[in-house]
Parts: structure tokens; sequence; C-alpha cells
């Protein structure tokens, strides 16, 4: 079981090694010589078009330069679609991408998205139909899909071994002695690192699959396709990791990649930004996990994960409680909670499959895994549940109010990503470990189908904003039902996974509520939170039910319903994308009766009708200010909050007058004290010593003859004074 764990993780990690290194060679080696398929020539277009998809209304032609680069995602929304260039790599073949309007078509060449060298539009084409018709011939694709589809079915095998004989394996590869605690390079499989690594590898070779059609154009792809392997792999050494310094390294190159690809069109200064926000956020909270590591492992004598749950109990309180604060700030950096969520937003400049991969399976996934996955620890420690509760209450709720006043529809989707975290971290802090878990598989199901079928819709509208939408139902049918089930499924509604996933969180909420704040029960005695803290976290999970519904009903009535809003040609996806949308629908759909066998993941009647109150109230109230005025966006029903909404509350601005300006102006200062103060005196010293060098060197003029003149005068001197004085 252990060597077939370690397979899991090794396969994705030799696939980025590999891509990086040979996915163009191979590509090279499969091409196939001599003439092209008599179908691929009769569907290559005979006349250059544009490489631009259709446009959006004619005001967002205005808003961004034509010269960015594609997939440039913006700090605030954007009118045109940043990405539509490199999606329409995948136009389903013999359909060219629809000239924008008011443009003449493009020359025989144009600029590869993401600043790449110069190819024609015809070599653009028959790359987007061998991606789509031949991925055998596609080297990097085959080096990035082949082994997570292999890692995919061993980690079924895995999870379905621990299914049928439930407990906890262990293998240990190595002890490395540091003197004082041991650090074990080994792995641990459980019923929870079991199914949360099948759901990784899942999400991962959907997201791969999609990559292949939605990337094909991409002059960066096999690098791009390296690194998702190489995150991939660290996330899952996070999940089946057996010692907390292991289970670091995992968690610091998922940080690394996450730079990389958010970063991915790096040549566009907002991209760029944003890979350095994620970057330097998430840092902040990892130095706060690192101590906490130390702690935790210093204190249990021990850094194995067993060990340190087993003495858990034993520990001094002030050690345990320290540990789990300092554990909270790399949870909140990485699961992107406040006060550390404002990287995730930004993170949309990465391509639309990063953001399916990042923001549903891994990256943000692992802190609320680590907190699961040492929860022993948070149950000693009830201020530290406290204090997670309260961070998930701001969390879930500011950051449902902030997607509801969002336009674009891939910000919709990352403050929804921050608001369902915390209802997983609002789970945790109210006991609810086994809700918060089946919450965590279903969202990973339902978020990366609404991130794949987000780049569907931008692909054919050319846009990121929502105002550009509507009617895309009739023209998109596979997307329409897919995003149809992955929206009700964000929004809990029956029968769909999210309802049953998302109602034993608040019927646990409810019974701590309702019994004064009661979490669990240890051998220690009952752990309990603040009564008052209890409710907050009740209180705020059925609001955030609510406004959920009310912004998934949103996305979905402006995107598919009422009147086009846009001039371009509505189709479906390629079938490489819409064949990966479809295939997550089914998961996001059944996975919640997977969790009728336990008592607690089960529905029961009061709970879930409360609940579906407020689904109903959230979307209702969205559909008749929506049905007012179809061609109107809802949102404007909020008056004058809307800004506030839509600019999350201005936090990124705070931190901008509090943390950026300052530190800015202090570096200001620094530089200057450097320039004119310590290198002033470094050049001065050496101005000083060269003008003391100048007499120096007088002598040392390179003329040999001067060099023999000298000697022979100094012999004439010396023997002229052994002549006289002796």
């Amino acid at each position: 079981m252990i060597a077939l764990t370690s397979v899991v993780i090794l396969l994705p990690f030799v696939a980025a090694f590999a891509g990086m290194l040979l996915g163009p060679r191979l590509s090279e080696l499969l091409r196939v010589r001599g003439p092209r398929h008599p179908r691929e020539a009769a569907e290559a277009p005979t006349e250059p078009f544009s490489e631009a998809p259709a446009q959006a209304p004619a005001e967002a032609a205005s808003e961004v330069p034509a010269e960015a680069p594609a997939e440039a995602s913006v700090e605030a929304p954007v009118e045109t679609s940043v990405e539509a260039p490199t999606e329409a790599a995948a136009e389903a073949p013999g359909e060219a991408p629809a000239e924008a309007p008011g443009e003449a078509a493009a020359g025989a060449s144009a600029e590869v998205p993401g600043g790449g060298p110069r190819a024609s539009e015809r070599a653009w084409w028959r790359a987007a139909l061998t991606a789509e018709r031949s991925p055998l011939r596609n080297g990097p694709a085959l080096i990035a899909c082949l082994p997570v589809a292999v890692a995919t079915v061993l980690a079924a095998i895995v999870a379905f071994a621990v299914w049928r004989t439930p407990g906890t394996r262990t293998g240990t590869l190595t002890l490395i002695e540091t003197g004082t605690v041991p650090i074990e390079i080994g792995l641990r499989v459980d019923g929870l690192s079991a199914v949360v690594g099948l759901m990784v590898c899942s999400v991962a070779l959907a997201v791969q699959v999609y990559s292949v059609a939605y990337m094909a154009k991409d002059p960066r792809y096999s690098s791009y396709a390296a690194f998702i392997s190489l995150f991939t792999s660290a996330m899952l050494l996070v999940v089946y990791a057996g010692d907390l310094l292991l289970l670091y390294v995992g968690w610091e190159v998922m940080g690394v990649c996450s730079y990389f690809l958010i970063g991915h069109h790096w040549e566009n200064r907002a991209n760029s930004r944003a890979a350095v926000k994620a970057f330097l956020v998430t840092r902040l909270g990892d130095v706060g996990f690192l101590f906490g590591v130390f702690v935790l492992g210093m204190g249990a004598r021990s850094f194995d994960i067993g060990e340190v749950l087993a003495r858990a109990g034993t520990l001094p309180h002030a050690t345990v409680t320290a540990a789990a604060l300092l554990l909270l700030a790399g949870v909140a950096g990485k699961s992107a909670q406040f006060p550390l969520h404002t990287w995730l937003p930004d993170a949309m400049a990465g391509p639309t499959p990063i953001s399916a991969l990042i923001h549903a399976a891994t990256m943000v996934a692992a802190g609320v895994y680590v907190v699961a996955r040492v929860y022993g620890v948070f149950l000693e420690a009830p201020a530290a549940l406290t204090l997670l509760g309260v961070v998930a209450v701001i969390s879930m709720l500011g950051s449902a109010l902030a997607a509801l006043a969002q336009d674009d529809i891939k910000r919709v989707l990352a403050y929804s990503t921050i608001s369902q975290l915390a209802v997983m971290a609002a789970g945790l802090a109210v006991g609810a470990w086994n809700g918060a878990i089946f919450h965590l598989l279903t969202h990973g199901a339902f978020k990366a189908l609404l991130f794949l079928a987000a780049g569907c819709v931008i692909l054919t509208a050319g846009s990121n904003m929502l105002r550009h939408y509507g009617g895309l139902r009739t023209g998109m049918p596979i997307t329409f039902w897919s995003m149809t089930i992955g929206l009700a499924a964000l929004a809990g509604v029956p029968p769909v996974s999210g309802w049953f996933s998302k109602d034993s969180v608040i019927e646990a909420a409810q019974h701590s509520a309702t019994h004064g704040g009661e979490v669990a029960t240890t051998s220690s005695g009952g752990v309990h939170i603040p009564a008052g803290v209890a409710w907050m976290v009740y209180a705020g999970l059925l609001l955030t039910v609510a406004v959920t519904a009310a912004y998934a009903t949103r996305l979905w009535l402006m995107t598919f319903f009422g009147e086009p809003r846009g001039r371009y040609e509505v189709h479906e996806a390629p079938r490489l994308m819409a064949w990966t949308v479809a295939a997550l629908a089914v998961p996001s759909a059944v996975l919640g009766f997977f969790g009728l066998g336990a008592s607690e993941l089960r529905p029961h009647l009061g709970p879930a009708l409360l609940a579906l109150l407020c689904v109903v109230a959230g979307a209702g109230a969205a559909f008749l200010v929506w049905n007012r005025d179809p061609a109107a966006d809802p949102a404007r029903a909020l008056g004058p909050v809307r800004g506030v909404f839509a600019r999350a509350f201005y936090v990124d601005e705070l931190y901008a007058a509090v943390v950026v300006r300052p530190v800015r102006a202090v570096a200001r200062q620094v530089v200057t004290v450097d320039g004119r103060g310590i290198d002033a005196a470094v050049v001065g010293v050496a101005r000083g010593a060269r003008r003391l060098a100048e007499p120096l060197r007088l002598p040392q003029n390179g003329n040999p003859q001067a060099y023999l003149t000298g000697l022979i005068a100094g012999i004439v001197l010396i023997a002229a004074g052994a002549v006289i004085f002796l």
C-alpha cells in the first residue's frame, strides 16, 4: 500500500521533469512526415483570419490596450476577454474564430499569445486541430496526461483498499537524525488521505486533459503542463505525508508552483504582479506555519503526525495553543481566509484551468486539509477553534457579498472559493470534521466544473464580463447543463452534492449553538467554544447560504438567459473541453449520495428545510430583480453598497494605505541613506585610495627601458656607496 502510494506521488513528479526536458522533442519524433491528413487539409482555413475571437460590445475595445498579451488578468475587472486569444486555439474543427467587429483580418502572421515567437495563423490552426483530433502527436500532452491518469487509477485502488479494510498504514523510507528530534521521511495512508488524494488526482487529470485544447496555441504549453504536474505531486505529498516537515516540503513546493502558474503570461505586468502578490501573502502565513510545526514537533519530541496526535493531550496547554494558532496563520494564507485572502481574486491572472486546479483541489484545499489532519491538536486548543470560527464567519459572509457584486465571472468564482473554504473551516470550528471533509470533496468537484465551464463561456463570448453574456444556453447545451449542476451544487440545491455536504455543516453548527458551544468529546472531557461564537457561526452559515444562492442565480441568469448582449457567434466548446466539463458534472451531481452511509452526513428534516428556505429566498430575490429587466444586472438592486461589495470592502486599499505605502516610503528612505551615506562612504574610501595610489603608480608605467634605467641607476648608486663608505 505504501509502495503504491509512493508511485502515486512520484508519477506526476517524474512527468514534470520529463515534460520540461523531453516534451517538445517528443512532439518532433511523433510528428507525421509527408502530406497532411486530407481532412485536416480540407478544414484548414484558406484565408488568414484575425487572431482575436469575437469581441464583446464596442466599449470593451477601448478599455483594454489592443497589444495586451493574452490571458492578462487585471486587478480591476476588464471588459474584453483576457484569455480569449489563447482559448481561441481550441476552436472546434472546421470553425474559424469569428472576426472582431470593425477589424480587418490580420496578416499571415501575428504574435503568439503569451509573448512567444511569431507564427502564421495557419500554423496556429493546425496546432488546434492536432490538439483536438490527434493528441497522440502532442508530446507535452502525452507526458502530462498519461502519468496523471495512471496515478488516478492507482489512487482509486488505494482508496478502495482503505474503504474495504479501514485503518492507518504507515511506512518510513528513511530516518534523518538531527541530534534532537528525528525527521521521518515516510507516508501515512488512512481514510482521509485516501479520499483527498483521489480527489486531487481526478481534478488534476481533468485540468490536464482540458488544457490540451485550451492551451493548444500557447508557445509555453510544455512548461505549463510540467508545472501542473509538479504542483499535483506537491499536493499529493502534503496529503500522504506522515511527517510534519515532509508535509511542509510539499506545502512550499506548491507555493513556488503557484507563483509560476499564476504568472504564466509574465510579460503582462498585471500577471506578474498577481503572481508576486500570491507568493508574498502566502509566504507571510507560511512563516507562522513553520514555527507552528517546530513548536508542535519539539513539544511532542517527534514530527511524526501519528506521534504528535497521540501526545497532543499530554502537552502543556500553552504549547498546544501556541502551535495551533501559528498553524492557523499558514492555513489562512494557503486557504485564502481573512485577513490573508486578498491574493486569491488577483490570482485570476493565471489561465483558467490553473484557477480550477488551485481553487478546487490543491493549494486552497491544503489549509483546510491540514487542520483536519491534525484536528486532535486543535481539539486541545479551544482558543484556536474559536479564532477559526470567527475568521470563518468573516471570510464566508464577506466573500459571498463581494461575489454578489462582481462583474468578472472568474472573480465571482474566486470570491465564491474563499466563501466555501470558510464554510469548511466553520465546520471544523464547530466539530463537524466529517462534514467539512465531505464539503471539501464535493467542492473540489463542482468548483473545478465551474471554472472549466467558465473557460468555455469566455472562449465563446471573448469576454470575462457577465454583462457581455446572455442567451448562451441554446448554442452551448453541454456547458449550460453542466454549469447548471455546478451552480446548483454551489448554492446547495437538493439533491446535488453541495446540498448534502453543506447541510451536514449547518446541522453541526446548529447542534453546537443549541448545546452551549459543544464541539466534541475527548478523553480529557468535552471541548467547547463560546456559545456566542457558535451562534455566530450558525447565523453566518445561514446568511451565506442565502447570499450564495443569490450570486449563483445571478451568474446563471446573466450568462445563459435573456437576449444575447454581445456580437459573437455562439458555439459549443471543443470536444476535449466540453467532455471534461460534462465528466465533472457527474460527481458534482451524485457525490452527495455517497455520504448517506454516515449518520452525521445524512440530511435531517429541520436543518435541511431551514437551509432550503435560505436558498429559495436568495435565489428568488435574484430572479425577481432580474426578471424586471433581463437586460440589466440584478446587482443594481444593491444600490450604494454595490461599490463597497465590488471592492471587497476596500481591504486591498486598506492594506495599501497601512502596509504597502509605509513600507515603500521606508524603502525609499533606506535607498537614500544607502546612496548618500553608506554607499557614498564606500565610494569615498575607494576614491581616496585611488588618489593616494596615483604617485606610487608613476614608476610602474610599463616601459622596459625605464625599468632597465632604474636598475642600472640602482646598481651605480650601490657601487658608489660601497666605494665611498667602505
